[in-house]
């Protein structure tokens, strides 16, 4: 019997990994899978898979008969992807569980390497751009989803200008670093590719929104908490990030009312490489 004939699934476990992605990692995720040459036996990696997207979706796209490795340093994450391996069954998986400026696997050994908004969070962008270029066949497919600078220019706009209110002018100096350190430009993205000798055969613009009831809602959204609270608040002087968020956060509740609600908009591009 086919062994998709065999849904044996225990339905207490598999809820556990039901929930397939977050909201956030969606529009950059099926952008990316949409741009996949899909071809059997073949190997992949996937760089900054998170909690398992894309790279469960990949593995099963392509078929047992080609390898997937996926690699990530978040610990937590990376138990929470072997539990929904599990629970559906794949086995043509491998996690690695490490960083992408160090990749455990042999010169030109991949045909794929995608990253979902992953290769731009990593710690030295010129270092794994460098192992992707060693790691990848020549004629191998490259993929990475990035979002913009641009991105949530909505609240950074409305952050500035509390600041600027406040006199506070080496901190908006250093939250526009922290765009430019978290959030590349294409330009910069694309010079690092040339230099390790990749070629860019597309490049794709797109956007999805943020939408919330106002800036309440949004600053208590668990994501935002997640993963933006942290890195705006360390560009703050400690003994202000309170008075300082409890402006920016009736700004964006009056431009809410305002306006019928608050939108935070988040460009993001796909680049399409090869060697």
């Amino acid at each position: 019997m086919k062994n998709y004939l065999n849904n044996l699934f225990d339905p207490v476990k598999v809820v556990t990994g039901f929930d397939e992605l977050p909201f956030w990692s969606a529009p950059f995720g099926l952008k990316l899978l949409d741009a996949v040459e899909y071809k059997p036996n073949i190997t992949a990696l996937d760089i900054g898979f998170g909690a398992g997207f894309p790279l469960t979706e990949l593995a099963m796209r392509l078929g047992n008969n080609s390898i997937v490795y996926g690699i990530d340093p978040w610990k937590e994450v990376v138990e929470r992807a072997k539990v929904k391996i599990g629970c559906y069954g794949i086995s043509n998986i491998t996690i690695i569980e490490g960083v992408a400026e160090s990749i455990p696997l042999a010169d030109h050994s991949v045909d794929l390497i995608t990253s979902n908004n992953g290769i731009n969070n990593v710690g030295d962008i010129d270092k794994v751009l460098s192992e992707c270029a060693r790691i990848l066949k020549p004629g191998g497919q490259f993929l990475q989803t990035m979002n913009l600078e641009q991105s949530m220019f909505e609240f950074y706009g409305q952050m500035e200008y509390v600041l600027k209110e406040m006199d506070l002018h080496k901190e908006i100096e250093q939250m526009y670093e922290h765009i430019a350190h978290k959030r590349p430009s294409i330009e910069k993205i694309k010079s690092l590719l040339q230099k390790h000798g990749f070629i860019i055969k597309g490049l794709e613009y797109d956007q999805f929104n943020y939408r919330f009831t106002d800036g309440t809602a949004m600053l208590n959204h668990y994501f935002i908490r997640l993963a933006f609270m942290d890195s705006w608040k360390a560009l703050l002087p400690v003994d202000k990030a309170d008075e300082i968020f409890n402006q920016i956060e009736q700004g964006l509740n009056e431009y809410a009312r305002k306006y019928g609600g608050l939108t935070l908009s988040i460009p993001f591009a796909l680049i399409n490489a090869t060697l």
